[in-house]
Parts: C-alpha cells; sequence; structure tokens
C-alpha cells in the first residue's frame, strides 16, 4: 500500500509542467498608425508615468499624432468669398431720423446753395448785360415811366445782386424750416407703416 501511494506521487511529480512566463513586451517602439511624412501628422509629448510599474512600452517620450486638415493654415482670409456664391446681401429697415442732424444738415445745405445761387444770377446778368439786353430794358422803361427826366435805370447790378440775396435767405430759411418738419413727419409715419427698406449688396 505504501509502495502503491509513493508511485502515484512519483508519476504526479513527473507528469506536472510549470506554465512558462508570459513574453517579454518588446523594447522596441510600435510602428505609427500614420506615416511620419503624412503632412497632417505631428509629434506630441507623451505623459511622464513614474514609479516602479513603468510599461516597457514607454521608452520613447514623443508619438505620432494625425490631426487631420485642423493643423493646416486657413488659406482664405475672413474677406474672401467662396467661388460659387453671389454677394452677400442685407436688408434694412430706417426707422427713424433725427431731425436736429437734419436740421444742421439742411442748414449747411442751403447755404452752400445760397452761394450757388448767387455765383448763378451773377453769371446770367453778366451774360445779359454783355448782350445789351439791360440796357433795352432800361430805356424801354425810361420812355414808359419817365418821358422827360432820365431817372435812376430799372435793372441794375445793385438791384439784381439785393433781390437775389433776398431770395436766397428766403429759401434758406424755407429749406432748413422744410427738412425740420419732413423728419417728424417720417418718424411718425414709419411707426405707423414701417420705414424705408433698403438693401445693401456687396461689390460684384
Amino acid at each position: 500500500m505504501t509502495n502503491d501511494t509513493e508511485a502515484s506521487q512519483h508519476d504526479a511529480t513527473e507528469t506536472y509542467v510549470a506554465p512558462s512566463a508570459p513574453p517579454a513586451p518588446s523594447a522596441a517602439e510600435p510602428s505609427p498608425a500614420f506615416p511620419v511624412n503624412d503632412p497632417d501628422t505631428i509629434k506630441v509629448q507623451k505623459p511622464v508615468v513614474t514609479g516602479s510599474a513603468v510599461p516597457a512600452g514607454l521608452g520613447s517620450s514623443r508619438t505620432s499624432v494625425n490631426m487631420g486638415n485642423a493643423a493646416r493654415p486657413a488659406a482664405s482670409t475672413p474677406s474672401a468669398r467662396r467661388p460659387g456664391r453671389g454677394p452677400r446681401r442685407a436688408s434694412l429697415q430706417v426707422k427713424r431720423v433725427d431731425p436736429w442732424s437734419v436740421l444742421k444738415l439742411a442748414l449747411v445745405l442751403g447755404v452752400a446753395l445760397f452761394f450757388v445761387w448767387l455765383v448763378a444770377v451773377g453769371v446770367l446778368y453778366g451774360v445779359l448785360h454783355g448782350m445789351g439786353v439791360w440796357d433795352k430794358i432800361n430805356s424801354t422803361a425810361n420812355d414808359l415811366l419817365q418821358a422827360n427826366e432820365p431817372g435812376e435805370p430799372l435793372i441794375s447790378a445793385g438791384r439784381v445782386f439785393g433781390v437775389s440775396a433776398i431770395i436766397g435767405a428766403v429759401n434758406i430759411v424755407l429749406f432748413t424750416a422744410l427738412a425740420t418738419v419732413g423728419a417728424f413727419v417720417y418718424n411718425v409715419s414709419a411707426d405707423l407703416a414701417g420705414g424705408l427698406e433698403l438693401t445693401l449688396s456687396e461689390r460684384e
């Protein structure tokens, strides 16, 4: 009985095979998933692992990451327009006009037009005076009004420019007042029926 037990233990000892140890990972760096010469592949720093349990595969401190088109600089400027699309358009609405700004602008324009008016009257008076029109009118007026005593001519440079200045000043006042009143009327109309719509577009 003892001999049989010893023989069985001897057979179990001979048939037992210890499991082999797992193969150690290779120290060589694995090949990157993307080719190194790819323009979209950049190298980034690997995280540093401290302690005694450092994997064997972390021998290199850099790795390759493919960033795609995000790593490439944008070639188009912000003002560039995509090909095949028309110019951009914007629809705006003028809701209110400042009456004070309209008054100032109308006053400046009225003064400018006043000087333009005086220049135009001066040029016209000079042309007609050169043609002798005023002399004929003055002689006819003297014959009709004062047959015996020659008096002051009916049309002269002083009278022409004086009357023109008075008319220009009246025009300045009327133009400024009407423009300001028009701004108030437009604001009321815009509140009731909507303002003036404008469409702005880029150049072709």
